[in-house]
Protein backbone atom coordinates (compact mmCIF):
# COMPACT_ATOMS: atom_id res chain seq x y z
CA UNK A 1 0.00 0.00 0.00
CA UNK A 2 1.02 3.58 -0.46
CA UNK A 3 2.52 5.26 2.47
CA UNK A 4 3.48 8.20 3.96
CA UNK A 5 6.95 8.33 3.42
CA UNK A 6 9.21 8.74 6.35
CA UNK A 7 11.62 6.87 9.08
CA UNK A 8 8.63 7.14 11.89
CA UNK A 9 9.02 4.44 13.97
CA UNK A 10 6.00 5.13 17.03
CA UNK A 11 6.23 2.53 19.83
CA UNK A 12 10.11 1.21 18.08
CA UNK A 13 10.66 -0.96 20.67
CA UNK A 14 8.66 -4.01 21.33
CA UNK A 15 9.49 -6.32 24.33
CA UNK A 16 8.88 -10.18 24.14
CA UNK A 17 5.59 -11.04 25.67
CA UNK A 18 4.17 -9.20 24.15
CA UNK A 19 1.48 -4.38 0.43
CA UNK A 20 2.85 -5.30 -0.97
CA UNK A 21 5.68 -2.75 -0.30
CA UNK A 22 4.93 0.27 -3.15
CA UNK A 23 7.41 2.26 -5.12
CA UNK A 24 7.60 5.92 -4.72
CA UNK A 25 7.14 9.26 -6.94
CA UNK A 26 4.77 6.66 -9.43
CA UNK A 27 7.63 4.04 -9.57
CA UNK A 28 6.38 0.64 -9.58
CA UNK A 29 8.01 -1.84 -7.45
CA UNK A 30 7.34 -5.39 -8.53
CA UNK A 31 7.34 -8.47 -6.13
CA UNK A 32 11.60 -9.03 -5.67
CA UNK A 33 12.80 -5.65 -6.71
CA UNK A 34 15.22 -4.04 -5.12
CA UNK A 35 15.00 -0.19 -4.72
CA UNK A 36 17.93 1.88 -5.01
CA UNK A 37 19.24 3.38 -1.76
CA UNK A 38 20.83 7.24 -2.64
CA UNK A 39 19.58 8.49 0.77
CA UNK A 40 22.11 9.91 2.81
CA UNK A 41 20.62 8.20 6.08
CA UNK A 42 21.40 4.57 4.12
CA UNK A 43 25.00 6.02 4.01
CA UNK A 44 25.24 7.07 7.70
CA UNK A 45 23.25 3.53 8.63
CA UNK A 46 25.63 1.71 6.59
CA UNK A 47 28.74 3.77 7.90
CA UNK A 48 27.42 3.39 11.67
CA UNK A 49 26.75 -0.17 10.86
CA UNK A 50 30.54 -0.42 9.92
CA UNK A 51 32.19 1.05 13.14
CA UNK A 52 30.50 -1.01 15.40
CA UNK A 53 30.92 -4.08 13.64
CA UNK A 54 34.48 -3.13 13.55
CA UNK A 55 34.62 -2.76 17.12
CA UNK A 56 32.16 -5.08 18.60
CA UNK A 57 33.44 -8.06 20.76
CA UNK A 58 32.64 -11.38 20.09
CA UNK A 59 28.85 -12.42 21.54
CA UNK A 60 28.80 -15.88 23.10
CA UNK A 61 25.55 -16.88 25.41
CA UNK A 62 25.75 -15.90 29.17
CA UNK A 63 23.48 -17.35 31.80
CA UNK A 64 20.61 -15.34 33.20
CA UNK A 65 21.49 -12.79 29.85
CA UNK A 66 18.37 -12.55 27.26
CA UNK A 67 19.09 -13.24 23.54
CA UNK A 68 18.87 -10.00 21.62
CA UNK A 69 16.37 -9.89 18.75
CA UNK A 70 15.99 -7.72 16.13
CA UNK A 71 12.90 -8.04 13.82
CA UNK A 72 12.54 -6.18 10.59
CA UNK A 73 8.32 -6.01 10.98
CA UNK A 74 6.42 -6.13 14.49
CA UNK A 75 4.45 -8.68 13.12
CA UNK A 76 7.26 -10.99 13.25
CA UNK A 77 8.67 -9.42 16.18
CA UNK A 78 5.47 -10.41 18.14
CA UNK A 79 5.27 -13.90 17.33
CA UNK A 80 9.57 -14.67 17.93
CA UNK A 81 8.99 -12.55 21.10
CA UNK A 82 6.25 -14.72 22.80
CA UNK A 83 8.55 -17.38 21.68
CA UNK A 84 11.64 -16.16 23.14
CA UNK A 85 9.27 -15.09 26.42
CA UNK A 86 11.54 -13.79 29.01
CA UNK A 87 15.00 -15.06 27.53
CA UNK A 88 14.51 -12.66 24.23
CA UNK A 89 14.81 -9.05 24.04
CA UNK A 90 13.16 -7.82 21.26
CA UNK A 91 13.20 -4.63 19.07
CA UNK A 92 10.68 -4.71 15.94
CA UNK A 93 11.80 -1.86 13.17
CA UNK A 94 8.75 -1.33 11.48
CA UNK A 95 6.04 -0.95 13.77
CA UNK A 96 4.10 2.45 12.24
CA UNK A 97 1.17 1.38 10.14
CA UNK A 98 2.11 4.89 7.93
CA UNK A 99 5.82 2.82 7.32
CA UNK A 100 6.34 1.21 3.67
CA UNK A 101 8.58 -1.41 4.63
CA UNK A 102 10.29 -1.40 1.14
CA UNK A 103 11.23 2.24 0.68
CA UNK A 104 12.26 2.89 4.49
CA UNK A 105 15.44 4.51 5.06
CA UNK A 106 17.16 2.56 8.13
CA UNK A 107 18.62 5.14 10.87
CA UNK A 108 21.82 5.00 12.39
CA UNK A 109 19.91 3.64 15.54
CA UNK A 110 18.58 0.63 13.58
CA UNK A 111 21.96 -0.19 11.81
CA UNK A 112 23.32 -0.49 15.69
CA UNK A 113 20.55 -2.70 16.81
CA UNK A 114 21.00 -4.83 13.95
CA UNK A 115 24.97 -5.29 14.74
CA UNK A 116 24.15 -5.80 18.10
CA UNK A 117 21.59 -8.35 17.78
CA UNK A 118 21.73 -12.28 17.98
CA UNK A 119 18.85 -13.18 16.00
CA UNK A 120 17.54 -11.20 13.12
CA UNK A 121 14.30 -11.84 11.71
CA UNK A 122 13.45 -10.58 8.20
CA UNK A 123 10.73 -10.78 5.65
CA UNK A 124 12.83 -11.31 2.51
CA UNK A 125 11.00 -11.78 -1.09
CA UNK A 126 12.11 -8.06 -1.53
CA UNK A 127 9.56 -6.81 1.08
CA UNK A 128 12.54 -5.46 3.18
CA UNK A 129 15.47 -5.07 1.06
CA UNK A 130 16.88 -2.42 3.46
CA UNK A 131 17.28 -4.82 6.06
CA UNK A 132 18.75 -7.43 4.13
CA UNK A 133 21.32 -4.73 2.99
CA UNK A 134 22.45 -3.87 6.22
CA UNK A 135 23.18 -7.77 7.40
CA UNK A 136 25.27 -8.06 4.07
CA UNK A 137 27.31 -5.03 5.42
CA UNK A 138 27.28 -6.23 8.84
CA UNK A 139 30.94 -8.39 10.05
CA UNK A 140 28.86 -10.10 12.58
CA UNK A 141 27.49 -13.37 13.28
CA UNK A 142 24.31 -12.82 14.40
CA UNK A 143 21.86 -15.89 12.78
CA UNK A 144 19.43 -14.81 10.45
CA UNK A 145 15.94 -15.98 10.13
CA UNK A 146 15.02 -15.03 6.51
CA UNK A 147 11.47 -16.22 6.18
CA UNK A 148 11.46 -16.08 2.25
CA UNK A 149 14.52 -18.55 2.60
CA UNK A 150 12.90 -20.36 5.37
CA UNK A 151 9.80 -21.17 3.22
CA UNK A 152 11.95 -21.87 -0.22
CA UNK A 153 10.16 -19.23 -2.26
CA UNK A 154 11.36 -17.46 -5.26
CA UNK A 155 11.79 -14.26 -5.07
CA UNK A 156 8.74 -12.70 -6.91
CA UNK A 157 6.70 -14.86 -4.27
CA UNK A 158 3.61 -12.88 -2.87
CA UNK A 159 5.64 -11.78 0.00
CA UNK A 160 2.76 -11.75 2.62
CA UNK A 161 3.66 -14.67 4.22
CA UNK A 162 2.19 -14.03 8.14
CA UNK A 163 -0.98 -14.14 6.37
CA UNK A 164 -0.91 -17.85 5.23
CA UNK A 165 -1.41 -19.80 8.35
CA UNK A 166 1.12 -22.63 7.60
CA UNK A 167 3.85 -20.22 6.83
CA UNK A 168 3.32 -19.23 10.39
CA UNK A 169 3.34 -22.64 11.52
CA UNK A 170 6.75 -22.99 10.05
CA UNK A 171 7.93 -20.04 10.85
CA UNK A 172 7.08 -20.47 14.62
CA UNK A 173 9.37 -23.41 14.51
CA UNK A 174 12.21 -21.91 13.01
CA UNK A 175 12.17 -19.68 15.39
CA UNK A 176 12.37 -21.89 18.07
CA UNK A 177 14.91 -23.78 16.65
CA UNK A 178 17.26 -20.61 15.99
CA UNK A 179 16.64 -19.63 19.61
CA UNK A 180 17.57 -23.06 20.97
CA UNK A 181 20.76 -22.95 18.77
CA UNK A 182 21.74 -19.54 20.31
CA UNK A 183 21.13 -20.82 24.27
CA UNK A 184 21.16 -24.46 24.09
CA UNK A 185 20.33 -24.38 28.07
CA UNK A 186 17.04 -22.94 27.38
CA UNK A 187 15.77 -25.66 24.53
CA UNK A 188 13.08 -27.49 26.15
CA UNK A 189 11.63 -23.41 27.35
CA UNK A 190 12.02 -22.29 23.70
CA UNK A 191 10.27 -25.70 22.54
CA UNK A 192 7.31 -25.23 25.56
CA UNK A 193 7.03 -21.50 24.63
CA UNK A 194 5.98 -22.62 20.75
CA UNK A 195 3.52 -25.33 21.59
CA UNK A 196 1.91 -22.55 23.93
CA UNK A 197 1.74 -20.22 21.30
CA UNK A 198 0.42 -22.82 19.07
CA UNK A 199 -2.15 -23.97 21.42
CA UNK A 200 -2.82 -21.23 23.71
CA UNK A 201 -2.10 -18.16 21.95
CA UNK A 202 -3.19 -19.37 18.49
CA UNK A 203 -6.57 -21.27 19.87
CA UNK A 204 -8.60 -18.73 18.92
CA UNK A 205 -6.83 -18.13 15.58
CA UNK A 206 -7.32 -21.24 14.51
CA UNK A 207 -11.05 -21.89 15.82
CA UNK A 208 -11.85 -18.89 13.74
CA UNK A 209 -9.95 -20.42 10.71
CA UNK A 210 -11.92 -23.93 11.14
CA UNK A 211 -15.60 -22.24 11.72
CA UNK A 212 -14.74 -20.27 8.18
CA UNK A 213 -13.98 -22.91 6.14
CA UNK A 214 -16.62 -25.82 7.51
CA UNK A 215 -19.70 -23.03 7.04
CA UNK A 216 -18.67 -20.70 3.85
CA UNK A 217 -16.00 -23.22 1.90
CA UNK A 218 -16.25 -21.85 -1.60
CA UNK A 219 -17.94 -18.81 -1.06
CA UNK A 220 -16.93 -16.16 -3.91
CA UNK A 221 -15.20 -12.76 -2.49
CA UNK A 222 -14.12 -10.05 -3.64
CA UNK A 223 -10.87 -8.39 -2.46
CA UNK A 224 -8.64 -4.98 -2.88
CA UNK A 225 -5.10 -6.63 -3.17
CA UNK A 226 -3.01 -9.25 -2.57
CA UNK A 227 -2.56 -10.08 0.94
CA UNK A 228 -5.84 -11.24 1.21
CA UNK A 229 -4.41 -13.87 -1.82
CA UNK A 230 -2.55 -15.83 0.91
CA UNK A 231 -5.91 -15.61 3.33
CA UNK A 232 -8.81 -16.42 1.24
CA UNK A 233 -7.91 -19.25 0.31
CA UNK A 234 -6.37 -21.14 3.90
CA UNK A 235 -9.77 -19.94 4.56
CA UNK A 236 -11.56 -22.22 2.06
CA UNK A 237 -13.17 -18.62 0.28
CA UNK A 238 -12.95 -18.49 -3.56
CA UNK A 239 -10.94 -14.69 -4.35
CA UNK A 240 -12.66 -14.01 -8.14
CA UNK A 241 -11.12 -10.73 -8.46
CA UNK A 242 -8.67 -10.41 -11.02
CA UNK A 243 -4.99 -11.37 -9.30
CA UNK A 244 -3.49 -8.25 -12.12
CA UNK A 245 -5.39 -5.96 -10.14
CA UNK A 246 -4.89 -7.68 -6.59
CA UNK A 247 -0.98 -7.06 -7.78
CA UNK A 248 -1.27 -3.41 -9.06
CA UNK A 249 -3.28 -2.29 -5.95
CA UNK A 250 -0.77 -3.85 -3.74
CA UNK A 251 2.35 -2.75 -5.97
CA UNK A 252 0.42 1.20 -6.27
CA UNK A 253 0.73 0.39 -10.44
CA UNK A 254 -1.68 1.06 -13.15
CA UNK A 255 -5.21 -0.71 -13.12
CA UNK A 256 -6.58 -2.25 -16.06
CA UNK A 257 -9.64 -0.64 -17.37
CA UNK A 258 -10.32 -4.72 -18.35
CA UNK A 259 -9.95 -5.53 -14.62
CA UNK A 260 -12.09 -2.19 -13.66
CA UNK A 261 -14.94 -3.96 -15.82
CA UNK A 262 -14.38 -7.34 -14.41
CA UNK A 263 -15.07 -6.08 -11.33
CA UNK A 264 -17.72 -3.71 -11.62
CA UNK A 265 -19.58 -6.63 -13.08
CA UNK A 266 -19.22 -8.89 -10.06
CA UNK A 267 -20.82 -6.15 -7.79
CA UNK A 268 -23.18 -5.36 -9.93
CA UNK A 269 -24.34 -8.59 -10.41
CA UNK A 270 -23.56 -10.01 -7.03
CA UNK A 271 -21.70 -12.67 -8.44
CA UNK A 272 -19.04 -11.89 -5.14
CA UNK A 273 -21.06 -12.37 -1.68
CA UNK A 274 -18.08 -9.89 1.26
CA UNK A 275 -15.27 -7.52 -0.09
CA UNK A 276 -12.49 -7.73 1.73
CA UNK A 277 -9.48 -4.57 1.55
CA UNK A 278 -7.04 -3.58 3.30
CA UNK A 279 -7.99 -0.07 5.02
CA UNK A 280 -4.22 1.07 4.70
CA UNK A 281 -4.58 1.36 1.28
CA UNK A 282 -7.76 2.69 0.12
CA UNK A 283 -7.40 3.68 -3.34
CA UNK A 284 -9.61 5.98 -5.58
CA UNK A 285 -10.11 2.34 -7.20
CA UNK A 286 -11.22 0.93 -4.08
CA UNK A 287 -13.06 3.96 -2.71
CA UNK A 288 -15.26 3.30 -5.81
CA UNK A 289 -15.42 -0.61 -5.47
CA UNK A 290 -16.71 0.05 -1.60
CA UNK A 291 -19.28 2.65 -2.86
CA UNK A 292 -20.43 -0.07 -5.29
CA UNK A 293 -20.80 -2.79 -2.68
CA UNK A 294 -22.56 -1.08 -0.48
CA UNK A 295 -25.12 0.21 -3.23
CA UNK A 296 -25.35 -3.30 -3.81
CA UNK A 297 -26.05 -4.29 -0.10
CA UNK A 298 -22.56 -6.03 -0.59
CA UNK A 299 -20.72 -7.21 3.20
CA UNK A 300 -17.59 -5.75 3.54
CA UNK A 301 -14.55 -6.14 5.98
CA UNK A 302 -11.05 -4.95 6.75
CA UNK A 303 -7.62 -6.21 7.42
CA UNK A 304 -4.28 -4.31 7.56
CA UNK A 305 -0.65 -5.35 6.41
CA UNK A 306 0.71 -4.44 10.05
CA UNK A 307 -0.18 -5.03 13.44
CA UNK A 308 -3.19 -2.33 14.02
CA UNK A 309 -2.75 -0.93 16.48
CA UNK A 310 0.96 -1.23 16.56
CA UNK A 311 0.38 -2.02 20.51
CA UNK A 312 -1.38 -5.63 19.28
CA UNK A 313 0.00 -9.08 19.77
CA UNK A 314 0.32 -11.03 16.33
CA UNK A 315 -2.68 -13.37 17.11
CA UNK A 316 -4.59 -10.09 18.25
CA UNK A 317 -4.70 -8.72 15.52
CA UNK A 318 -5.46 -11.67 13.11
CA UNK A 319 -8.51 -12.51 15.54
CA UNK A 320 -9.99 -9.35 15.13
CA UNK A 321 -9.68 -9.39 11.68
CA UNK A 322 -11.03 -13.02 11.17
CA UNK A 323 -13.80 -12.01 13.47
CA UNK A 324 -14.71 -9.31 11.02
CA UNK A 325 -14.33 -11.68 7.82
CA UNK A 326 -16.95 -14.25 9.65
CA UNK A 327 -19.62 -11.83 10.37
CA UNK A 328 -19.24 -9.88 6.87
CA UNK A 329 -19.96 -13.62 5.79
CA UNK A 330 -22.61 -14.00 8.52
CA UNK A 331 -24.36 -10.37 6.82
CA UNK A 332 -24.44 -12.14 3.25
CA UNK A 333 -28.02 -12.02 1.41
CA UNK A 334 -28.92 -15.06 -0.51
Amino acid sequence: MRRARGNDRTGAVVRSGGSRPRGRAGRTVRFGESAPFLGAALVVAFAVLAATSATRPPTAPSAGRAIRVVAAENFWGSIVGQIGGDRVSVESIITNPAADPHAYEPTSADARAIANARLVVVNGLGYDPWATKLLAADSGSATVLDVGRLLGLPVAANPHRWYDPADVRRVVAAAASDLSHLDPGSRSYFERQARRFETVGLATYHQLIDTIRARFAGTPVGASESIFSMLGPALGLRVLTPPTFLRAISEGSEVSAGDRAVIDRQIRLRLIKIYVFNSQNVTPDVQAQLAECHAEHIPTATITETLAPASSSYESWQVRELRGILAALREVRS
